[in-house]
């Protein structure tokens, strides 16, 4: 897998950043995408700089921006082996009654429109490698829970997956759905109770990319392990 190139959108804080470290160690060269470049290009310059990592800013709401960085990463490195389409979003509180709408419209179009135009600009470029595509869904979109939104758009981020999948059937593109339990990342306000580390997933990243390419690692849910209830 040396010196493939994998790019990561929402790659300036947990983890897509644990990603691009445990990428760039396997011998991946890495794109990291982000709204603002202050924190990736610190990360590009850790991992290598301008030889091993590229640093690009991106809206992933704007197709025009998503289309600059593909660009970009093609420029520079030539070719997209791998793409994490990662970036997303958290909640508001109040459920469907009380919640912030305006919260809402932010979150439906960078989890789930995002994603979509993520998947529409790469796509060409992974039919040219037979690389491989991975969504972060979320234990979230595979369970109902009350009031939750931000579940909903995780529930569409398993359909994209799902989607997208049969309709590369084919072409020698892989697609996996990462999907994690609780994070202990900046995403939440306060601290989960008991949580991954951003390096578990990174970890879950990095095993469906590493298999050989006849093994197409559809899911892969990731909990943390609730706490020992000493009695029981």
């Amino acid at each position: 897998m040396s010196d493939t190139v994998l790019l990561i959108t929402g790659a300036s804080s947990g983890i897509g950043a644990e990603t691009a470290r445990q990428a760039a160690k396997a011998g991946h060269r890495v794109v990291l995408a982000a709204r603002s470049t202050d924190r990736v290009e610190q990360l590009a310059n850790e991992l290598g700089g301008s030889d091993r990592a590229l640093a690009v800013a991106c809206d992933v709401n704007d197709e025009r921006s998503q289309q600059a960085m593909v660009e970009a990463t093609l420029n520079r490195f030539g070719r997209i082996d791998a793409v994490f389409a990662n970036a997303g979003i958290g909640g508001s509180p109040g459920g469907f009654s009380g919640a912030d709408p305006v919260r809402w419209k932010e979150m439906i179009l960078t989890n789930i429109y995002g994603v979509g135009l993520t998947l529409r600009c790469t796509i060409q470029a992974l039919k040219e490698t037979r690389g491989h595509l991975l969504l972060t869904g979320s234990a979230a979109g595979r369970a109902t829970i009350a009031g939750s939104m931000y579940s909903a758009t995780k529930w569409a981020v398993s359909a994209i997956g799902y989607g997208v999948r049969e309709e590369l059937r084919g072409t020698g593109i892989r697609v996996t759905l990462i999907e994690p339990g609780m994070v202990d990342t900046p995403f939440f306000d306060e601290k989960p109770p008991y949580s991954l580390q951003p390096a578990d997933v990174a970890a879950a990243v990095l095993y469906a990319i590493s298999q050989p390419a006849h093994v197409d690692v559809n899911e892969i849910l990731v909990r943390p392990t609730p706490p020992i209830d000493e009695g029981s």
